[in-house]
């Protein structure tokens, strides 16, 4: 049998159908339902075969194969994180049954509407959502409209990351604070960012007017630094967690370490 970590290398070209062997030389597990995390990237699959018996996998990878049909993923209820980037799907639908996940990477696949995406709309867990991976040059047809991401968040109000991209929570909270103090401080701008009055000003405009404003930019600036203070402290436990995490799959499933497989 083969050793854990090896893969039983298919001709090229060869389609690929995951079986018990398959599973068993992968992870050197011999009990289908004790598999937790699984690599099965770039092997050139077709066909997920047995996968469903995989009951209690929580982190899937089936990035850079062949897939067109997910119907074994229907019963995998305790998934929570799965990339499928760089495949052939259109059809989503088994999806709906994976009521834990968390993380769905579908970059580099045949999504060419959001009606091909409704079926997700019952995963009440569901953070983070990825059409589109710039960095592997992946998309889908649905994105080339420049308003799919819009309408993305709209039909998913539970989602916090687009593509990557923080849409709510925290971080987006202080990028919109961000955004209002480079208005206000454009606004604030006009007489040379200086705390004198402009030269000539309306008659209309009250006494105090022009003094009363650094204060209010100052409260916004301490705000925010308050703000970026505290998400960097989150995103610092947040790297550390996915360290630790990252690390202790690599230990699950013997492999060498390989940061990119891990990208979500």
């Amino acid at each position: 049998s083969s050793a854990a970590g090896e893969r039983p290398g298919p001709g090229e070209g060869e389609a690929v159908r995951v079986t018990a062997q398959l599973l068993k030389a992968q992870t050197g597990e011999f009990d289908l339902e004790s598999i937790l995390l699984l690599r099965l990237r770039g092997l050139g699959i077709t066909d997920l075969g047995c996968l469903g018996a995989c009951a209690n996998l929580e982190w899937l990878d089936l990035s850079g194969n062949a897939i067109s049909h997910l119907g074994p993923l229907a019963s995998l209820r305790a998934l929570a994180v799965l990339n499928l980037s760089g495949n052939c799907l259109c059809s989503l639908e088994p999806l709906g049954a994976c009521e834990s996940l968390q993380t769905l990477n579908l970059a580099g696949n045949r999504v060419s509407s959001l009606q091909q995406l409704r079926c997700l709309g019952g995963l009440r867990q569901l953070e983070s959502l990825r059409l589109r991976d710039p960095a592997g040059r992946l998309s889908n047809p649905v994105c080339a409209s420049p308003a799919y991401r819009r309408a993305l968040g709209e039909m998913f109000p539970g989602l916090k990351v687009i593509d990557g991209e923080r849409v709510s929570g925290r971080g987006s909270e202080f990028y919109r604070l961000c955004e209002d103090l480079d208005d206000s401080l454009t606004r604030c701008a006009g007489g040379g960012g200086g705390a004198e009055p402009p030269g000539t000003a309306p008659p209309w405009v009250p006494e105090g007017y022009w003094a009363a404003r650094p204060p209010r930019r100052g409260s916004i600036v301490e705000e925010a630094y308050k703000q970026f203070h505290e998400v960097l402290r989150e995103c610092r436990e947040l790297g550390k967690k996915a360290d630790d995490a990252v690390a202790q799959a690599e230990r699950a499933l013997s492999l060498r370490p390989d940061p990119s497989s891990f990208v979500f």
